[in-house]
């Protein structure tokens, strides 16, 4: 299943994604959160998919986040062998972890704003988890897959003087501006993704910058949940971005995004983003 929200930000329909039709589900479920995500609540919504009304002048609305705002964001850093090249660092033996505010989640076509003072804004497609399970002190990786939701398209936006310059040792400054972390279009449920090898692709200004594939991901997704779920529970609709690969600005081979710049990304299967980019 897609499922996906629509509408003005904070007044959000939940609706199913059936080819080109947009089925509502507000009368199903009240949003698209922890009890929607939860095995029962897929269930529920799967259950009711031959009784849904289409959702009126879908096509006119704005695209939310595929999620109400979760408990947590959690990022793994440096999860690609060329990007963390590209950033002057090792391959990691263990995950790199950070985390993002929730307040950074936006639509995965609004307007970001490049923060003030900002000068190395920076582009990161990025497969997402969304947990659909609470996971905590899981057994091994084998447990992982009972605990995911759903994977969607995530641009960890990031800005670099702030992350790595005057960070004060860890990421999260850089991370957290607020429409730093788009999401969408859709939710796909994850008995309809094989996590393993999707291709991830990123443009700005139509100008190709990322093109990689999920097969090149140093800890995969079944690893991260597993490892994460040995030091925090991880709820129901937190999400997890597991990582970008080379193409970056960081890398010096590409300028860092200014005010009117356009960042597209997209991951097979999952859907595609585009941003303007604007000045706060």
């Amino acid at each position: 299943m897609k499922l996906a929200r629509l509408g003005e930000v904070g007044r959000e329909t939940p609706v199913l994604v059936d080819g080109e039709r947009y089925l509502d589900l507000s009368g199903v479920v009240a949003d698209i959160d922890a009890g929607a995500l939860s095995p029962a609540g897929l269930a529920k919504i799967a259950a009711s998919v031959d009784s849904l009304p289409e959702l009126a002048d879908a096509a006119s609305l704005r695209v939310g986040a595929p999620v109400v705002r979760p408990s947590a964001i959690i990022c793994v850093g440096l999860n690609y062998a060329a990007h963390a090249a590209e950033s002057g660092a090792q391959p990691p033996a263990s995950p790199v972890i950070f985390m993002k505010t929730p307040n950074t989640i936006g639509g995965p076509n609004d307007v970001v704003d490049i923060p003030r003072t900002s000068e190395k804004t920076d582009w990161e497609v990025e497969l997402a988890v969304v947990i659909g399970e609470r996971a905590l002190y899981l057994d091994s990786p084998a447990d992982s897959a009972k605990h995911i939701a759903g994977y969607l398209v995530a641009n960890d936006l990031s800005e670099r003087e702030f992350q790595l310059e005057v960070s004060g040792g860890q990421w999260s400054k850089g991370k957290s501006a607020p429409g730093f972390s788009p999401l969408g279009p859709w939710l796909v449920t994850a008995d309809e993704v094989d996590s393993t090898n999707l291709r991830l692709r990123s443009w700005v200004n139509g100008e190709p910058r990322q093109d990689s594939s999920t097969a090149d991901l140093i800890f995969d997704v079944d690893f991260i949940v597993w490892h994460l779920s040995q030091f925090l529970a991880l709820e129901a609709g937190d999400v997890i971005m597991t990582g970008t690969p080379e193409g970056v600005a960081l890398s010096g081979r590409f300028p860092y995004l200014k005010a009117g710049d356009v960042v597209e990304i997209e991951i097979e299967g999952l859907g595609r983003q585009r941003q303007v980019m604007g000045q706060a």
